[in-house]
């Protein structure tokens, strides 16, 4: 077993956290980089975009040009129909999930 569970948690996850985060707004790379850094679900935007470009190629999300104000035109994200049903999905399976898995490794309420 590897040692930092922690990450292995997260590979798993972190996919499903994106097309959350996009389930909410369109958000260009470095917007989401910003969120998934804070809540240490990824090290660095270098992990974001090769991942943005997996989820594109799925049709789970897909990218739109949005001029900016503060500078260069920028890329945006946002969920597909697909994208949408991926996460609705994961996210009836998630909680039952968490809960078995709360309930095997959990610490013993007495």
């Amino acid at each position: 077993m590897t040692a930092d569970v922690g990450t292995q948690l997260r590979k798993g996850v972190v996919e499903y956290c994106v097309l959350g985060l996009l389930a909410r707004e369109p958000m260009y790379g470095w917007q989401l980089s910003e969120q998934l850094v804070a809540a240490d679900m990824i090290a660095s935007i270098g992990t974001l975009y090769p991942m943005l470009a997996r989820l594109r190629s799925q049709g789970l999300v897909t990218a739109f040009d949005q001029a900016s104000t503060a500078g260069p035109v920028r890329k945006y994200y946002r969920l597909t129909a697909a994208g949408t049903a991926q996460l609705e999905s994961f996210r009836l399976q998630w909680e039952p999930f968490a809960a078995t898995v709360l309930q095997l490794v959990g610490k013993d309420s007495s």
